[in-house]
Parts: C-alpha cells; sequence; structure tokens
C-alpha cells in the first residue's frame, strides 16, 4: 500500500539536500546568501518541487531527471513568500515557525534576497538545461514557468489580491484570483515534470485539469486554515484575513461550504487521473493530503 508520508519524506529530503547545495552560505561569506539561506531552508512542505517530481513519476520518469526544475520552483516560491511577508505586502512576523526575512534580517536585505532567489531560479534552470541533446524542451520549460510567476500569474494574483482588501469580490472573481496568485505556480511545477519526461499530449492536458483544481483546493485549504488552524502548527499567525479585511472562500461561502468547496476541487482532480495507473498514486495521495493537512 502507498504511504505518502514516506513519500514526502524522502522526497523533502532529496529537494532539501540540493537546495542545499545550491545556496550554500558557507561558500559565500555575505548577508545576502545568509538571508536567502534563512528562508529558503526554513523547512516547509516542498509540495510544489514534489508535485513536479510525482507528475515525471506518473508518466515514467523519475526524480533525478526533474530535480533542477523542481528545485527553480522551490527557489521562486520562496522568493514570493519573503515579498508577501514585507510589511509593504502582508507584513507577517513568521513564517515555518522562524522569524520572516525582513524581521531576521532588514526590510533591504529581505527585498534583495527575494530578487536574488527569482533571479537564480533562472539562471540555475538555464545552465541545466544547456546540457540537454535538445534544449527546445528547456526553452518552453522555462517560459511556462516565468509566466506563472510574472504579470500574468502570481504577480498579477498578488496584485489583485491586495486591490481587493476591504472590497467584495464574487466567488468568480476570487476563484480567478486564486487561479493566478496560487495555481499558476502549482501548474507550472507539474507542466514541467510531465515536459521533461515527454509525455503525451493527452496526459499533459488531463496533468493540467489536475493541477488547475488542487491549486483551487490548496488556496480554499489555507483560507480554511487562516480561520481555525493551530498556529504553532503552521508556524505563522491565524486570523490575519479577517483583520485585513480579505476575500476569502470562508468569509464568502462559510467554512463549512467551503471545507465543501475544497474537497469538490479535489475530488475533480483525482477523476482526472483515472486513465494513469499506480504511477499516479502520489498524485491521489497529494490531492488528498492538501485539503487535511493542517499546516
Amino acid at each position: 500500500m502507498f504511504n505518502l508520508n514516506n513519500y514526502l519524506k524522502k522526497n523533502r529530503t532529496i529537494v532539501n539536500k540540493r537546495l542545499g547545495s545550491i545556496i550554500n552560505p558557507n561558500a559565500h561569506e555575505s548577508r545576502l546568501f545568509d538571508a536567502m539561506h534563512h528562508s529558503l531552508m526554513a523547512g516547509g512542505k516542498r509540495i510544489r518541487p514534489i508535485l513536479c517530481i510525482s507528475a515525471a513519476e506518473s508518466v515514467g520518469s523519475s526524480a533525478d531527471d526533474v530535480l533542477s526544475a523542481a528545485c527553480a520552483i522551490e527557489l521562486i516560491h520562496t522568493y514570493s513568500l519573503i515579498h508577501d511577508d514585507l510589511p509593504s505586502m502582508d507584513n507577517d512576523d513568521l513564517r515555518r515557525g522562524i522569524p520572516t526575512c525582513h524581521k531576521a534580517f532588514d526590510e533591504a536585505t529581505a527585498i534583495l534576497a527575494g530578487d536574488a532567489l527569482l533571479t537564480l531560479a533562472f539562471e540555475y534552470l538555464a545552465k541545466e538545461f544547456l546540457l540537454m541533446d535538445d534544449p527546445k524542451d528547456g526553452l518552453e520549460i522555462i517560459r511556462k514557468i516565468a509566466f506563472a510567476a510574472g504579470p500574468y500569474g502570481m504577480i498579477e494574483g498578488q496584485m489583485q489580491d491586495i486591490q481587493a482588501e476591504q472590497k467584495k469580490l464574487t466567488l468568480k472573481e476570487l476563484e480567478k484570483l486564486h487561479r493566478l496568485k496560487t495555481g499558476a505556480l502549482i501548474e507550472a511545477s507539474v507542466f514541467a515534470g510531465a515536459t521533461i519526461s515527454k509525455t503525451t499530449d493527452d496526459k499533459k492536458k488531463l496533468l493540467k485539469k489536475y493541477a488547475e483544481n488542487i491549486g483551487l483546493a490548496f488556496q480554499v485549504t489555507d483560507d480554511v486554515l487562516n480561520v481555525k488552524g493551530n498556529p504553532d502548527r503552521m508556524g505563522k499567525a491565524v486570523g490575519t484575513d479577517l483583520e485585513r479585511q480579505k476575500n476569502t472562500y470562508p468569509s464568502l461561502m462559510g467554512l463549512t461550504d467551503a471545507e465543501e468547496k475544497a474537497q469538490q476541487f479535489v475530488d475533480i482532480a483525482i477523476d482526472s487521473l483515472s486513465a494513469f495507473d499506480h504511477r499516479a498514486d502520489p498524485l491521489r495521495a497529494i490531492a488528498n493530503y492538501i485539503i487535511k493537512r493542517d499546516q
């Protein structure tokens, strides 16, 4: 029987080892690298890189085949967290149970650490893909990740989130926001794993549908946890969405309906994998894990 806890633990170890080699503060006596390392190696679920690995495995590849892309995506995700936590954004003091980057260092250092992680991600991807026999797929993956992280994806989602504070969105508007802010990079993670593995277009479409729905399930669950989560388990404050008058699924439809909505997204995601064999079991299990997690 598939054991998700063992699977997550194994792949977190693989990802963390590679990340530690990418940013080693002992090799760079620099306040900047210390700040980058502080946030990158603070822990975390590593869901995005593990999704990249799981997508590859679902079509017959291995973690080794996609590890560079998986880790580059985690660099980008960490950059986004550093900037989200800044006083001018969400103004959070804790992330992953430790002081946020601007609290551990200072605001200017945190901004530069985020900038550096984002830039390093693409330098690292380009270096790895130049070693490929046919770098065309690598260029497409870089384009997709940049699209997901930039003004057509995550950054636009963050902008919409800020603009939406203290005004009421419809559920349709909120879903669009979350598809950009959270879902785009999750979708890019799955896309990278599938593309490097050279799977068929039909399977890519099914994996895209899976990723779109777990991205929404992930954000709905984050909204729910901000209401009823345990701050000690989560490593960050709860109740902040209500304080900032943010639009969330619980605020628009109630806590119970929001939890049911997250389950609906997961059901659609799992159903999209019906054409896949047991190698997609990690993807199925991660979809359920996303809405049952407590952090």
